[in-house]
């Protein structure tokens, strides 16, 4: 039998629906929703921040020594800030005139960008053709300092390499960019991590920046999500066997003279069997380098048929293997 409602059941079956409606509002029986923001899809959390801010601060740290040895000089660098930035917000930071470089992330595929602050060149080479790290104007620069600023960035490269190493991230070099190129690598939206340091040497400070898309970004948070629930703790063979193998390693060592200033002359009348005399004492010491780091202070000494090096005092503490 068929069932005819007229406009007033009509109206009274809506009624009691919107009755039972607030009465779960007000009960809280109902399930509860909540409006989703889209444009946080894949935000960093702060446990992972916290982690790109170890190793952030670990690359910081190896950077320091690693060109501070290579120059022979202080060079300070400081982890200043981490954020998630669009494209255009991390290119509408950049100074002008500017050194940007691409950079392969491996083995996703993907580009990334380094930007080195054009006020460090100078002192830089600066130091590296004997001065003593003079600043001057900023401005474009020459092919030979183009030259000597990619050497920069291939150590800042290999630091990155060993910082990275834990997540699985390898940078290669790709070539420099110039203003019109950088700003085609992306998309202006695109979603970055953008990792900013402070260089300082001698009189003069700078930025240094690493720009990670969000492709390789979302790729970094699985491995940060996978390397925390990891087990940490290794067994003691385990440890036993890694301490030896890294004791078999060859590192690159070197005793050289502490830095000197000779006359041209000297060095334009060289000749075969002659003699140049070194503006040192017979008693000073030379410096005891690994891996282009100096750590002691020693004197070249003889061991039977070799020649070997006696420490005279420690320059760096963490760089000497513990008791």
């Amino acid at each position: 039998m068929s069932t005819t409602l007229d406009q007033d059941a009509i109206d009274s079956i809506f009624a009691e629906a919107k009755g039972e409606k607030r009465q779960e509002e007000v009960t809280g029986s109902g399930p509860s929703t909540a409006p989703y923001n889209f444009t946080r899809a894949g935000q960093i959390s702060a446990q992972e921040m916290k982690t790109i801010t170890s190793v952030s601060d670990f690359f910081a740290m190896n950077l320091k020594h690693t060109i501070g040895g290579w120059l022979r000089t202080q060079f300070n660098v400081k982890l200043v800030s981490r954020e998630q930035l669009s494209y255009q917000e991390f290119l509408d930071r950049l100074p002008d005139p500017n050194y940007i470089c691409s950079i392969r992330l491996e083995p996703l595929g993907a580009l990334g960008l380094i930007e080195f602050d054009l006020a460090l060149v100078a002192p830089i080479v600066d130091l590296l053709m004997g001065g003593v790290g003079d600043s001057a104007k900023v401005r474009d620069l020459t092919d030979i300092e183009e030259e000597i600023l990619a050497s920069v960035i291939q150590l800042i490269i290999r630091e990155l390499n060993t910082a990275w190493l834990s997540i699985g991230l390898r940078f290669e070099f790709d070539h420099r960019e110039s203003a019109g190129s950088g700003a085609r690598m992306m998309s202006l939206a695109e979603k970055t991590l953008c990792v900013s340091f402070e260089v300082t040497m001698a009189e003069e400070r700078g930025a240094l920046n690493l720009c990670i898309p969000s492709v390789v970004l979302n790729q970094i948070l699985r491995r940060l999500h996978k390397e925390r629930d990891r087990p940490r703790r290794q067994s003691h063979e385990n440890q036993v066997r890694l301490r030896n193998l890294i004791g078999k390693t060859t590192v690159g060592t070197v005793l050289q003279f502490t830095p000197m200033k000779l006359q041209a002359r000297q060095l334009i009348e060289l000749e075969p069997g002659k003699i140049l005399r070194f503006p040192l004492s017979r008693y000073a010491t030379s410096e005891l380098c690994v891996g282009g780091l100096p750590i002691a202070k020693a004197h070249p000494v003889r061991s039977q048929e070799h020649r070997g090096a006696q420490i005279e005092s420690i320059l760096n503490e963490r760089l000497t293997p513990k008791a």
